[in-house]
């Protein structure tokens, strides 16, 4: 499994994680850990992010970078790739398939690689249809923030061999990577498990352990 790795400060089901969080430290710590890309929560209301996370990480590490906001319209796609982003963060819960389409259209004439988060069969359907490539299969509810942890074991199989699956929210036990890789899982999400670690490193190092089945 690819480890796709979270700075986030705070979360709307937890509130702050880490308020002390420095994201640069956070982000070259991923980058010497064997994180595969790196996820920036820049969204500033819910989340506590901040846009200029952004610039300041990017000249700091060399790996894929995901800038994670609501993105709904065109300016946040030119936004995201002139601060350097590899990927942006499409919700297919909030919108709609011709929107989805188009929205992925343009991200991918920008050099940007849209990740388009489902959580129902329904939106899986409707993302592989609009042309996602990169699938992220969220086990959080958006809608009630509940979790539950088999979606990805009854969305992961639909997923085409031809896209990257990503496996997201409450994975924070080796346990639990051991059981995805087993599956058509191709890379896992995690950020919370970091905010909240009194060893960061520490604990990258054992997850990274267990996604290469060791």
């Amino acid at each position: 499994l690819k480890l796709l790795c979270e700075v986030k400060r705070a979360s709307p089901s937890k509130g702050v994680l880490n308020e002390n969080l420095d994201p640069v430290a956070l982000a070259k710590l991923f980058a010497t850990g064997g994180a595969a890309a790196i996820s920036l929560v820049t969204e500033p209301d819910h989340f506590q992010g901040d846009l200029e996370w952004m610039d300041s990480v990017r000249p700091a590490v060399t790996v894929p970078l995901l800038l994670k906001d609501f993105v709904i319209d065109s300016y946040q796609l030119l936004d995201a790739a002139v601060r350097g982003a590899d990927g942006v963060l499409l919700l297919a819960a909030l919108l709609s398939e011709t929107e989805l389409q188009r929205l992925i259209g343009e991200a991918k004439v920008l050099g940007v690689d849209p990740l388009v988060e489902v959580h129902t069969l329904e939106e899986l359907n409707s993302a592989l249809r609009a042309g996602a490539t990169l699938v992220g299969v969220n086990h959080r509810n958006l809608h009630t923030f509940e979790l539950d942890m088999s979606t990805s074991a009854r969305l992961l199989p639909l997923i085409p061999t031809m896209v990257t699956a990503v496996a997201e929210s409450g994975i924070s036990k080796p346990e639990e990577l051991a059981k995805l890789r087993q599956t058509r899982c191709d890379a896992v999400l995690m950020g919370e498990v970091f905010a909240t670690s009194a060893d960061p490193a520490a604990t990258l190092a054992t997850l990274a352990a267990a996604a290469r089945g060791m």
